[in-house]
This record gives C-alpha cells, sequence and structure tokens, in this order.
C-alpha cells in the first residue's frame, strides 16, 4: 500500500506546527517511559497531555507529585503549575491531541506469551477521538508487525485512512531506569513510518524534544525487529558470560578476572558480566515475543533459546551455591539457616522488581526451608504471587550478624560493602559488588 498519500500543504503545516511548538502532545500510559517523555514533551515547549486509566497516577501528577526516579521533582512540578503539563483518565481528551504516543506495559501472560491488550484497549481509545492530520506513534514493546497488523486497522476502523488522513509509525522505547549517564532525552531514537511523510513528521517531533538526530528506518517493522536484536543482543552474550562464570567455578578460576583480561583487547570484545538471572521488562521478555511471532513463520531462534535457559537456570544454580557455601564453611544446611538478601529490585537502585532473579532467589530458598530477610533501599516491601514481603528497615550490624550468610543479589550503590564484609559470617556476591576491598577472606563470587 501506498502511505504517501498525505497532500504536501499538509505535511508542511504539520512541519510547521511542531517547529513553532504548536502541536499539541499526548501520551498514553504514565509509567517510567511514558512520563520521563511527557515530561521532555511539555520541557521542549509542547503543550502535552498525559493518559492513564490509573487515577491516582493522574491525580499525583495533577499535583505535582513524582513518582518515577528519572523525573526531577522540580521539573514535574513547575510543568504542572505552568500549564505545560497535565494528566487525565479522560480518553475523550485525546480530541485535542495532534500527536500521540503510546507507552502501555507488554507483559507475558500466565503461559508466558504476549499479552498485547493494554497496546489494543490504548488503540481502540485512541480510535474512537481520532482525527484528520493526527499522528499515533506506538513506543511500547512489540513483535515485529504489531504497528501495521493491529494498530492500523483499529485505527482505520474509525474510517479514517492511514497515508490519507493520519500518520502513523512505532518508535521503540530505549529507556534504562536508574542510568546516570543516558536517560529519555539523549538516548538515540529510531523512528520507522507507514510513509517516507510519517517518518518525516515522527522524527521532527522527536528531534524538537530530545537532543539527538533520530535514525530513520524504512518501516514500522524494521524499527520493531531492531528492539528485539537490541535485547536479543543482551540476552545471549549474558548467556554466554553465566556459562562461563558456572564452567569457571569449576575450575576455581575467577570469572571476573578472566572478563578484565579478555576486555583488554580494543576490538572484537565486548564485556559483559555474569549475574543471579534476567530481570526487568526487556531482557527476559523480548525473546518470547520474538519467537511468538517467529512461529509463525516455522522459524526458531535456537541461539536465543540456548541462551535463556541458561539465564533462566542461574536462579536455581545461586541457591545451589549458597547451599554448598554453608556446609563447606559451616556445615549447615539450608534448610534452618537465615539468609539476609540484599537488593530485590531487578537492577540497582531501582524500585522494579518485575522479573527480579533476586526473588525468585528468595522463592527457591523458602522451598528449601530457609529463613529469608532481605534489605533493599528503595523497596521495603514487595508483592509476589499474593504474598506480601516486609524487608528490613535498617541495615544495622546486628542484622547482618543474625544472618548465616549475606548474598549480594541486586547491590544497592548505598550500601557500604566493607561495613557488611566486617559484620558478616559469609558473603555471596552474585554481582561483584564487593570487588574493591582490601580483605574479601570471607566473601565468595558468582
Amino acid at each position: 500500500m501506498n502511505y504517501t498519500k498525505f497532500s504536501d500543504n499538509i505535511r508542511k503545516i504539520l512541519l510547521k506546527k511542531i517547529a513553532d511548538r504548536e502541536i499539541v502532545a499526548g501520551v498514553v500510559g504514565l509509567g517510567y517511559v511514558g512520563l520521563p517523555l511527557a515530561v521532555e514533551t511539555a520541557k521542549a515547549g509542547f503543550k502535552t497531555i498525559g493518559f492513564d486509566v490509573k487515577k491516582e497516577k493522574v491525580d499525583s501528577i495533577n499535583r505535582g507529585h513524582n513518582y518515577i526516579g528519572d523525573v526531577a521533582d522540580s521539573d514535574l512540578k513547575m510543568l504542572v503549575e505552568n500549564g505545560m503539563l497535565a494528566a487525565t483518565t479522560d480518553f475523550s481528551e485525546m480530541g485535542r491531541v495532534d500527536f500521540v504516543a503510546i507507552c502501555v506495559p507488554t507483559p507475558l501472560d500466565a503461559h508466558r506469551q504476549p499479552d498485547i491488550s493494554y497496546v489494543e484497549s490504548s488503540v481502540k481509545s485512541i480510535a474512537e477521538h481520532l482525527h484528520k492530520g493526527m499522528t499515533v506513534v506506538l513506543e511500547s514493546t512489540a513483535y515485529p508487525g504489531t504497528t501495521e497488523e493491529l494498530v492500523k486497522p483499529i485505527l482505520e476502523s474509525s474510517g479514517l485512512k492511514c497515508g490519507e488522513d493520519f500518520y502513523l509509525g512505532f518508535s521503540p522505547e530505549r529507556v534504562d531506569p536508574g542510568n546516570a549517564i543516558y536517560k529519555t532525552k539523549n538516548i538515540p531514537k529510531v523512528v520507522g513510518g507507514l510513509g517516507a511523510d510519517a517518518g518525516e513528521i515522527i522524527s521532527a517531533m522527536y528531534e524538537a524534544v530530545l537532543e539527538n538526530k533520530v535514525f530513520r528506518a524504512s518501516s514500522p517493522a524494521v524499527a520493531e525487529m531492531s528492539k528485539m536484536l537490541e535485547n536479543a543482543y543482551r540476552n545471549v552474550n549474558i548467556g554466554l558470560v553465566n556459562e562461563f562464570a558456572i564452567f569457571c567455578n569449576r575450575m576455581g578460576i575467577d570469572v571476573w578476572e578472566v572478563i578484565e583480561a579478555a576486555k583488554t583487547k580494543p576490538f572484537g570484545f565486548a564485556p559483559f558480566y555474569p549475574g543471579p538471572g534476567l530481570g526487568g521488562h526487556c531482557i527476559p521478555v523480548d525473546p518470547c515475543y520474538l519467537n511468538h511471532k517467529a512461529s509463525a513463520y516455522d522459524f526458531r531462534f535456537s541461539t536465543i533459546e540456548a541462551s535463556t535457559r541458561v539465564n533462566d537456570r542461574m536462579p536455581a544454580y545461586c541457591v545451589e551455591r549458597i547451599g554448598e557455601i554453608l556446609g563447606r564453611r559451616f556445615r549447615k544446611p539450608l534448610d534452618g539457616s537465615k539468609i539476609l538478601i540484599l537488593g530485590v529490585a531487578y537492577k540497582p537502585d531501582s524500585d522494579d522488581y518485575r522479573e527480579s532473579p533476586a526473588i525468585r532467589i528468595i522463592d527457591k530458598l523458602r522451598t528449601e526451608g530457609a529463613d529469608i530477610m532481605f534489605f533493599d533501599p528503595y523497596i521495603p516491601r514487595f508483592i509476589h504471587r499474593g504474598n506480601v514481603y516486609e524487608g528490613e528497615r535498617e541495615l544495622t550490624a546486628e542484622l547482618i550478624r543474625r544472618a548465616d550468610m549475606v548474598v549480594i543479589a541486586t547491590p544497592p550503590r548505598k550500601v557500604d560493602y566493607e561495613f557488611v564484609r566486617r559484620h558478616a559470617k559469609a558473603v555471596f556476591d552474585t554481582r561483584n559488588a564487593a570487588k574493591d576491598l582490601a580483605d574479601r577472606s570471607n566473601i565468595e563470587l558468582l
């Protein structure tokens, strides 16, 4: 289909509206992707409306109260007070919007199959208020083909035609929560539009908001597949180094030193580091989206499947190591031992525990009869499988001494690891967080 039917006059009008900051922007989904994007869009001079089905999020934003770590409290408060940013649960406000980015979750269901119901619901709400000249961009991670096969038909159910009445494209979110260097503002953007005009308009909007020039892919499918490749690359390389960690332990070789030696090569090697498993929304989830699409083409990503098996095994391997260390050092079984877990988020200094390997370790340790305590300065409590887990309020010497072993699962940067080492009977460090300590005699590495 030809998606370049927009008149040159409409294209020029929209480009001028972007340049003059006359576009009204919308962001659907005000989580760790959507809210930072909404804030940056408003800071760039565009009136922005955030849409979310959760009233508590909407009310918090409209009070100027921030709940996302990567957003500055002062920025949010200023933008709300200046009338540049507002939030609502009322999707009829979509009629005021010229450019809307969809940033809703795309989790897995109980069978580890893609759950795109949030995307579908959001697009249906947009379709009810779609108007001529509107631009819709999907940012939520999805399998290749989602934009054209799912989003486009729903929007066209409004009676308007893609490429004739509205623009459509895909631009994958690349947010890395907690990253001190790369944030929404300075992460390069990839845009795949349905047609050259769509690509130009969407790119112009992102370039007006963000710092870097946009990479324009030839289609939404290319942009969608690029997101799959980015995270498959990480999945495979983490799986490789995790397998090296297991084998190096058997040989009595320090895998962390092996990596330091290998990364001195100035070409052909990029360092990845082992850990207790994969967590978060992207790396452990995206392969399932990719395989979902691959199955329709009678294709299997054997490399990704192999690395996923290794990465999925890591929490159980960590529990095996904990049991082995307890037996070797203290002649104690896991059953009845007190274990203190440091960090339950999926990554350091985050309050996000989706797919966290630390929680899988806790589950396995409890199954083995261990008595579990945890401390995470960002997660005082968490809910898992309907159960509420309360953390320790303070990391005291007494708490550390009570434990038969301290397990550094997701190391918070605020923790003094020399303090932990000094008071611990034994430490199992899955992330090499204590690498700079002079005395590591009671520390064992993954």
